[in-house]
């Protein structure tokens, strides 16, 4: 009367996405805090010299990173546009 599930245990299941490191250094930008502005919202200057809005990660919220006007950060793109991610004080 047991049950026995021998096609699940046949399928393992393995994620479908690469994240080396190449793909992860090509996402992130290097910057430099210009403006603080209300909600852990920043306005950044890229090394290239463009202005963009970034908002503090959440793992620098949870451990209450500060983030200064003219500290070096590091931003993590977002493929889909917008607002990018600070995810280091350096």
């Amino acid at each position: 009367m047991g049950l026995t599930n021998d096609s699940a245990s046949a399928s393992i299941w393995e994620p479908n996405f690469d994240m080396s490191e190449d793909k992860q250094k090509e996402s992130t930008i290097n910057g430099t805090i210009t403006e603080a502005l209300p909600n852990t919202m920043f306005r950044v200057e890229t090394a290239n010299g463009q202005v963009v809005l970034a908002y503090l990660s959440g793992k620098m919220r949870i451990h209450r990173i500060k983030v200064l006007i003219g500290d070096k950060v590091l931003l993590d793109e977002n493929p889909l546009g917008g607002k990018l991610r600070i995810i280091k004080r350096m």
